[in-house]
């Protein structure tokens, strides 16, 4: 998946890379079958998640893809997420972040939302 240059998307199941630099898991559960040690994950940041009932109406097949896209959109622009967001949007200033998911299909996830309102969020 192509995103910022601030921010690469990785599944957490492929090998680490150098250019990795910070990986910052980004899923609510963590990844299934996967140790710790396997996954190298620096931080994880379960903040920045959908919430359970979004994610769940979004697996159940309860909402399309684009209601979700504009429902968590919402979730990231409120207060709950606010902190994580801004963590992100910090650690980027500083060092490439690499977003990992457990996500088979980031692009049809919340890993695409979330990319794209941290580059709506960076200044120009």
């Amino acid at each position: 998946m192509q995103s910022d240059p601030g921010f690469r998307v990785r599944r957490v199941y492929d090998p680490p890379e150098p250019a990795d630099g910070l990986r910052v898991l980004v899923d609510r559960l963590w990844p299934r079958g996967l140790s710790k040690e396997r996954a190298a994950v620096d931080e994880w940041l379960k903040d920045v998640t959908p919430s359970g009932g979004l994610r769940a109406a979004y697996h159940a097949g309860q909402v399309d893809f684009a209601t979700f896209r504009v429902r968590y959109r919402a979730e990231l622009a409120g207060p709950d997420h606010a902190a994580a967001v801004s963590h992100l949007l910090d650690l980027a200033r500083t060092c490439t972040v690499t977003l990992v998911t457990a996500v088979k299909d980031p692009q049809r996830s919340h890993v695409s939302v979330l990319v794209d309102h941290l580059k709506r969020q960076r200044p120009v």
